[in-house]
């Protein structure tokens, strides 16, 4: 398991080190601590370093620039893009750059990225209840782009089409296990492009650190394979529904429910559904549970401790299934975090996290950290 040995820029401003903000460049300064009210774009950079056994060294960061397209009127949401890249010292590599783009008055709704990873990854089998013993490590390269937009067609309801393909190559570590010697659909990989319609209602006082208001985003991608994968025909479904109170002027209260399912008669295995992520049931590692159903929510209590600092506090559920649901099989999570506000004005944040999951028999408790910029949802 990764084990990051260094927690970078957040911990900057909890650091009394710093104390003395002029001792640092003017950059650092202008990120961290200076408050900007002219809706400027605004910068913000997280450096990556750690390490692991099947990676050695890895070294990198993250960058994310914010802004309005419009900076009279009132309601224009943030825009922003974002970039990732780390390198390890075995040759891994992590690459991404996406972009949300709101044009003024939110007439309309951008999305995009292109990414691509040379990375190993664990793999447990298919199933809500795999075993750690099962273990296998796989080498991965997968290259993805998706591209989304939606049109404002009355008060808060966008509809549009999300588009998008991908390819994915696997490299079995480990011979004699799970991979090798079960029956697992597109063991291989392959090449995949699909497109669909999207629907989303949204009526958040803000699209960063939300206080009030709900989201409901659902689309459906209608796939075909490409190439040597040219007779996988399929599709994804996903609805995902988030709201948000203000239980008072520093305390807020955040739901969020997500389903995805995964239809057509086959299910390649890298498409589907896996449990865990640093934005929901946090805790598990994404892809110790997949299947072709997955249903998970969380609440988030969250405090705003000044206009810098936060602090969070949830908890959830969820589980993964082939084809029928089943309560009994939910798994919990629960955790906390810290938020320090870069941006106070466009409400963005350098978030810390600590989740725990569930502790099968003979095992250790899941558990899992996660650095990220911006709110898990």
């Amino acid at each position: 398991m990764k084990k990051i040995f260094t927690i970078i820029l957040l911990l900057i401003a909890f650091n009394p080190v710093f104390a003395q903000k002029h001792l640092l460049p003017k950059f650092v300064r202008k990120m961290l601590f200076e408050k900007d009210t002219t809706k400027k774009g605004s910068f913000a950079i997280i450096p990556v370093l750690s390490s692991a056994p099947e990676t050695g060294l890895e070294l990198g960061g993250s960058a994310l620039y914010s802004f309005y397209t419009d900076t009279l009127a009132q309601n224009t949401r943030i825009s922003n893009i974002f970039g990732y890249a780390t390198l390890t010292t075995k040759g891994q590599s992590r690459l991404s750059l996406s972009s949300s783009y709101w044009m003024p008055q939110n007439k309309y709704h951008y999305k995009g990225e292109i990414a691509y990873i040379n990375f190993p990854f664990d793999y447990y089998g298919i199933g809500n209840n795999t075993l750690k013993s099962n273990t296998d490590r796989l080498g991965q390269k997968r290259f993805k782009i998706t591209l989304s937009g939606e049109k404002k067609i009355s008060n808060n309801l966008y509809i549009g089409l999300v588009a998008g393909g991908f390819d994915y190559r696997f490299n079995d570590k480990k011979p004699d296990g799970i991979f090798a010697n079960t029956a697992i659909d597109g063991r291989d990989g392959g090449s995949t492009v699909y497109i669909g319609p999207s629907f989303i209602f949204d009526n958040r006082n803000n699209n960063t650190y939300t206080t009030k208001g709900m989201v409901i985003t659902s689309y459906y991608e209608l796939m075909h394979g490409l190439f040597g994968n040219n007779d996988y025909t399929g599709g994804l479904f996903n609805i995902e529904y988030s709201q948000f109170f203000a239980l008072n002027k520093r305390l807020v209260l955040g739901l969020d429910i997500q389903e995805q399912s995964l239809t057509g008669s086959s299910s390649p295995f890298y498409l589907l559904p896996a449990l865990g992520n640093d934005e929901i049931m946090r805790g598990y590692y994404n892809g110790r549970y997949r299947d072709r159903n997955l249903v998970a929510a969380q609440t988030e209590l969250r405090y705003r401790l000044s206009d810098r600092f936060g602090v969070v506090g949830f908890i959830g559920t969820g589980e993964v299934f082939n084809s029928s649901f089943n309560i009994n099989q939910l798994k919990p999570n629960y955790g906390g975090g810290l938020r320090y506000f870069f941006d106070v004005e466009k409400g963005l944040s350098i978030r810390a996290d600590y989740g725990v999951g569930e502790k099968r028999p003979g095992e250790s408790r899941q558990s899992g950290f996660y650095i990220g910029l911006g709110e898990s949802f």
